[in-house]
């Protein structure tokens, strides 16, 4: 159906993202593809390996650009020879997002007294894992509150500090640094259904005891975490 979600679990080179596409091009469909494929290593002989492929996903995406622009291309030169007064095709949604599983962002905490030294209690002043980005963090906050990984993710500036809004105001999170209570005040504001930010992000004492008093006054419906 048109507005149908496509799984294939053994995705190879994504031909099915690449035929779901194109069909959305033809009949205006609001489809969407979730492609699943084991990184396996691509033979050492082959064009795809001497190409820069190293492994299956990589000639999967690529195809999924490929398509998107060719299909850009073909909506292009068909709106060029429209007739008087037709209007011209629009361009399907030719954007997708690559994720790949890991582990939890989230150092692993549950340790026994006599599992902790002294020295090891620094390491717990951060919780979360050396090379671990804002949107790893986020992509892993989305599917706990039940937000797909297709949602719209937005950026915005409150208060000096870098703030993202996920399908629309459903969401507020932030993962700066010195994050005080001006920046929460304006998350607040927004009146999202959630909010999150980063126990470490918090500039000061101050700011974790008003941190859900400020969403108490500004947004009493917001549900707000700390991670």
């Amino acid at each position: 159906k048109d507005d149908d979600i496509i799984l294939d679990f053994f995705s190879g080179s994504a031909t099915t993202a690449h035929a779901v596409m194109q069909l959305n091009a033809e009949d205006g469909g609001q489809r969407k593809f979730i492609m699943v494929q084991l990184p396996e290593k691509t033979d050492e002989k082959s064009e795809a390996y001497k190409a820069g492929y190293k492994n299956i996903c990589e000639i999967g995406k690529e195809r999924i650009r490929r398509a998107g622009e060719k299909i850009a291309n073909e909506i292009d030169e068909s709106n060029k020879q429209l007739e008087l007064g037709a209007e011209p095709k629009p361009y399907p949604d030719l954007g997708f997002r690559v994720l790949r599983i890991d582990s939890s962002n989230f150092k692993d905490f549950y340790l026994t007294p006599g599992e902790t030294s002294q020295e090891s209690l620094f390491d717990f002043a951060d919780n979360v894992k050396e090379g671990r980005s804002e949107l790893d963090l986020l992509f892993e906050v989305l599917p706990k509150l039940g937000i797909p990984y297709s949602a719209k993710i937005e950026e915005r500036m409150l208060a000096g500090k870098k703030v993202f809004f996920v399908d629309g105001d459903k969401l507020a999170a932030c993962f700066d640094a010195n994050v005080g209570s001006d920046t929460i005040e304006e998350m607040a504001k927004a009146k999202p259904w959630y909010a999150v930010i980063r126990d470490s992000s918090m500039a000061d004492d101050a700011t974790h005891a008003n941190y859900e008093e400020l969403f108490r006054t500004y947004s009493p419906d917001t549900a707000p975490q700390v991670i």
